[in-house]
């Protein structure tokens, strides 16, 4: 459970295999997307980035800091890409 409205679930390849009609992409050789989470603060999401590296996650690209938006990268067990993001609203002008 990431939150009240967000819930994860992580599956083995054979039991996700019956989910779906077409074979399974191997992550670890070839990109297949990037699954994206927004956390409510910087704090939150270098929270959870740190916990899924902890989990043996490994980070796939360096974090990125555009002064309003900030990104944390890793791949996942099977090295699905995974992105965790905090974007700062209040940096923006009210123009």
């Amino acid at each position: 459970m990431i939150n009240d409205n967000t819930y994860v679930q992580l599956l083995t390849g054979s039991y996700f295999q019956s989910f779906v009609n077409k074979p399974l992409a191997d992550a670890a050789s070839a990109a297949t997307g990037i699954i994206a989470l927004s956390a409510d603060s910087r704090a939150q999401m270098n929270e959870l980035a740190d916990k899924a590296l902890a989990a043996g996650g490994k980070q796939s690209k360096d974090p990125v800091d555009h002064g309003f938006k900030y990104v944390r990268s890793f791949e996942d067990l099977d090295g699905h890409l995974r992105e965790i993001a905090y974007m700062d609203t209040g940096a923006f002008s009210q123009e």
